[in-house]
């Protein structure tokens, strides 16, 4: 990584009067560390085709509560389809009341923010922010220094949660572009199941970065089924880490859908570290015009008799730039191990571009591991065969694109995010003729 540089470099720990001293500590350190190494350059091999230069010349403040005036409920409504569930709004990264709701909970569970829980009984959030600073990169780091609210949720032993909890991160900078820095935890006790959704929307024209951490502990045969919707306007950035660690038995599905930002980042580590975890990581991006979106995926098999799957699959049209970078690591004593990445792409413009990376490191022998990727464009003869059944030239491109997609709608098991998704997909690359069941 380079020198610090830029006017992120100049930002200060957020520091409250009764943080304890583990956290203060974990703040200004992780702040020291960015200034030490900066942020990550094309040299740094897991960034080594997402440039950040048009990120580190903004001049970013940090969002405040008092940051979001302009929002309404009717924005938050057409940014996030309601799941019916509980649902915590955050505006510019803090928790916004007005907006959210907390019922259907059981017994037991919680669903509060983080900043409660900092004012509460910090303690318990500990071994999320002291760890290494700076041990995943530079962005990361300055999330440890600045995060103040974010989603806290906690699913004791044996809770099942029937409704889906959504997670809405809006921003509003209300002219002056901001940098928003949300944390959320969620900690899934033993045979605790439930469902979470993630959504990232904004103002547009606003500019902005969100700069997002969420951190999930599975513990034994718990069962966790994730989304994340990513939909900021083109003139923001967004930068994620999804970090994920799995204890016996459990399970976890994630499910990107990544839409919108002018530079889009979404990193998702799991650390597979008890008997029989099995994870699930799907995703579909769809970039346009000079739009770039990035996905770098490690899972880390430390455990005997585990499983990962991996689908992604791109759209490019325009100028736009995909990035996949999937690295599987097997280690040592790791046996029985069940491990399969796959990327696929659709290239709709001779200008759009991709690169492709999948990975396996292996340190064991009794394992069945497979990685491939495919780049290619729209088939010509299949277009031509729609058009001579009388279908449109728009239309017939369309139910192509529509045909490469519809393996990762199918996945998508909540009914309201998957006709989003195909609304997406009918109005993003055609007409509406374009939503047509498999």
């Amino acid at each position: 990584m380079s020198a610090a540089s830029g006017v992120l470099a100049g930002f200060e720990p957020r520091l409250g009067a009764r943080d304890p001293a583990w956290l203060a500590e974990a703040r200004v350190a992780a702040l020291q560390w960015v200034g030490e190494h900066g942020f990550p350059t094309h040299k740094d091999e897991d960034w080594k085709y997402t440039g950040l230069a048009p990120i580190l010349a903004v001049p970013f403040d940090a969002a405040t509560v008092a940051s979001g005036s302009r929002v309404t409920a009717e924005m938050i409504d057409e940014a996030a389809v309601d799941l019916g569930g509980p649902r915590l709004v955050f505006v510019n990264g803090h928790f916004s009341s007005e907006f959210s709701r907390v019922t259907g909970v059981p017994a037991g569970a919680v669903v509060t923010t983080l900043a409660a829980v900092l004012a509460a009984g910090p303690d318990r959030l500990e071994p999320f922010f002291a760890h290494a600073p700076g041990v995943r990169h530079a962005f990361a780091a300055f999330n440890d220094a600045l995060a103040e609210d974010g989603a806290f949720i906690h699913f004791p032993s044996g809770t099942t949660v029937d409704e889906p909890i959504q997670l809405v991160y809006f921003s509003d900078t209300g002219g002056v572009p901001l940098i928003s820095s949300p944390r959320s935890v969620i900690i899934a006790d033993s045979h605790s199941r439930a469902t979470i959704v993630e959504t990232y929307a904004g103002v547009d024209s606003d500019v902005y970065c969100t700069n997002a951490v969420t951190e999930l502990l599975l513990a034994e045969d718990a069962h966790i089924e994730h989304y994340k919707v990513q939909n900021e306007p083109t003139s923001a950035f967004h930068v994620a880490l999804l970090s994920v660690r799995q204890g016996r038995g459990s399970r976890f599905s994630s499910r990107s859908i990544m839409l919108g930002a002018s530079i889009a980042r979404h990193e998702v580590r799991v650390q597979l570290d008890g008997v029989g975890a099995e994870v699930s990581l799907d995703g579909v991006y769809l970039p346009q015009g000079d739009q770039l979106h990035d996905n770098t995926i490690f899972v880390d098999h430390a455990a005997t008799d585990c499983t990962s799957h991996q689908l992604y699959k791109g759209v490019l049209d325009g100028r736009a730039h995909g990035v996949f970078n999937g690295h599987i690591m097997v280690r040592h004593g790791a046996d029985g191990t069940d491990a399969n990445q796959k990327n696929k792409n659709l290239l709709l413009s001779d200008r759009a571009e991709v690169d492709t990376r999948p990975r396996l490191e292996i340190y064991t022998d009794d394992v069945k591991c497979t990685h491939g990727a495919a780049v290619g464009q729209m088939d010509e003869e299949a277009l031509l065969y729609l058009q001579t059944r009388a279908i449109p030239l728009e239309a017939a491109r369309g139910l192509l694109i529509y045909a490469f997609v519809h393996e990762m709608v199918d996945r998508i098991e909540l009914d309201p995010l998957r006709a989003q998704l195909e609304r997406v997909v009918a109005t993003r690359f055609g007409s509406d003729a374009t939503v047509v069941a498999p």
